[in-house]
């Protein structure tokens, strides 16, 4: 180490330029905002997706449509996944907890088992709702549907 590379210790410097501290220091007067205009003030805060007056983008698009508040969601459940399921964890019985310990519904979710795939497998199903295809595979298969 010698005298041209000694630097101070991490941290122990302030680096950040401190405005408006008088004219000595170089930044003072306008304290780097410029002259006059909104940006100069203080307590000034531009609101989000403000254009300067122009209209915003969110209030230019035209709004349509309706999202009904009552709308029931539903996690589809096809029965190639119950027939992977079955081989795979060899049940008799797939129910709402058997979903949710192999990742394919969560707590609060509403189960509605759909037809796609092919069962082989008798197995009782329980879910909340069931299509009118996939109530007949699995009956036809020897399972039985049971709804929540």
């Amino acid at each position: 180490m010698s005298l041209h590379n000694i630097k101070p210790a991490a941290g122990s410097t302030f680096t950040k330029k401190r405005l408006g501290r008088g004219e000595g220091s170089g930044s003072a007067g306008t304290a780097g905002r410029g002259h006059k205009g909104q940006k100069s003030r203080s307590g000034y805060s531009k609101k989000i997706g403000f254009e300067g007056g122009q209209m915003p983008l969110q209030r230019r698009v035209p709004k349509f449509g309706f999202t009904n508040p009552n709308r029931v969601e539903y996690r589809g459940i096809n029965l190639h996944t119950l027939q992977n399921l079955v081989e795979t964890k060899q049940l008799t019985e797939v129910n709402l907890e058997v979903l949710m310990q192999n990742g394919l519904a969560n707590k609060h979710d509403l189960v509605k088992v759909l037809g796609r795939g092919i069962l082989t497998a008798a197995v009782k199903v329980s879910a909340h709702k069931f299509s009118a295809t996939a109530s007949a595979a699995i009956e036809a298969a020897g399972g039985s549907v049971e709804t929540l």
